[in-house]
């Protein structure tokens, strides 16, 4: 599948998306188990964090619940990478993510 000329290289946006279909905690439970997954390897887990930005800006002005919560796991991912991840891991991170 490709969005945006971009080649989607994980199922997170569809796992997110199916889990939106369940509400608010299906949403905090899939990043929960995403991030539990693949949350400390360098590709998978930019690519968790680019989604949840993406995603909080896909519900911007057309679901505020959903993008405020998108916001708020970003952030707290985004967060620990920056006190946990290191060297050219915290690079590639913060190269895809800027």
């Amino acid at each position: 599948m490709r969005l945006l000329d971009y080649e989607c290289q994980t199922t997170f946006w569809s796992d997110f998306s199916i889990a939106e279909r369940f509400g608010a905690e299906a949403v905090k439970d899939t990043y929960r188990r995403a991030r539990a997954e693949w949350g400390r390897d360098r590709v998978y887990g930019t690519k968790l964090g680019v989604v949840l930005n993406h995603k909080c800006w896909y519900w911007y002005e057309k679901n505020n619940v959903f993008s405020k919560l998108y916001a708020e796991l970003r952030e707290e991912y985004h967060g620990w990478v920056l006190d946990n991840w290191k060297g050219e891991d915290l690079g590639y991170y913060l190269r895809i993510t800027d």
